[in-house]
């Protein structure tokens, strides 16, 4: 009797096992993707402008001229968003509630769409070809995502910021893509470049135009280029 019971047990621990192997990802799963990470400069400490000055200059330009960004410059622009400044606990940029960091940024060029990752300051290739026009289509038709170079978006997980504060974890993550978001607009201007800040657009059309997972919720789009006075 004792061995069958424990011939039970095994085969219940070895079902459970099997079925684990089998269990779907989770959403924090990225698509399958034969992922190319592209190393990016170090970020400069120190520009040539003052903050008083940066905030002085900086207004929402919507006309870009055809010039492409650099690596560099895209690189500091993703380090002033959420680049690691204190590597012992993984701060950055931009303040977040509990230190959970909820944030991921997405790169849209005309190559592909890339994700940003914070501890290697990297970017991996998630989709290629140039999706530019869909995102436009996303945000309505309005055309800075369809002629700008670049457009960087800002999307969300919800839940690692509710899995402490629960219902307020919708406010803390908002406030936290703001924060972001201006450390964005600013170092555009820091550069030399143009920005505007985009809220209006159809949320699942744009995480379908950049095949992102469905945990990963849009808030901002910024169109960045040379502006065209």
């Amino acid at each position: 009797m004792k061995r069958r019971k424990k011939f039970i047990n095994l085969f219940f621990i070895c079902l459970f096992f099997l079925l684990l192997g089998c269990a779907p990802a989770s959403e924090e799963t990225s698509p399958p993707f034969n992922k190319e990470v592209i190393s990016l400069p170090s970020p400069q400490k120190k520009g040539e402008l003052s903050l008083e000055e940066i905030l002085q200059k900086r207004r929402s330009k919507r006309v870009f001229e055809p010039r492409e960004l650099t690596l560099k410059q895209i690189s500091q622009l993703l380090w002033a968003c959420q680049g690691i400044t204190d590597p012992s606990f993984g701060g950055r940029t931009a303040p977040s509630a509990g230190a959970l960091y909820p944030l991921e940024i997405y790169v849209v060029k005309k190559e592909g769409v890339f994700h940003y990752l914070p501890e290697k300051h990297a970017l991996e290739r998630i989709k290629k070809g140039d999706v530019r026009k869909e995102l436009s289509d996303a945000a309505l038709g309005q055309k800075p995502p369809a002629k700008a170079p670049v457009s960087f978006v800002i999307t969300a997980v919800y839940s690692r910021t509710a899995a402490k504060y629960g219902e307020r974890a919708e406010r803390y993550v908002k406030l936290e893509a703001g924060h972001a978001c201006q450390n964005l607009l600013l170092q555009a201007v820091a550069l030399g470049l143009g920005a505007v800040p985009i809220g209006a657009f159809r949320d699942e059309e744009v995480q379908e135009a950049l095949s992102l997972p469905s945990n990963r919720k849009p808030l901002y789009i910024v169109p960045i280029g040379y502006p065209k006075e």
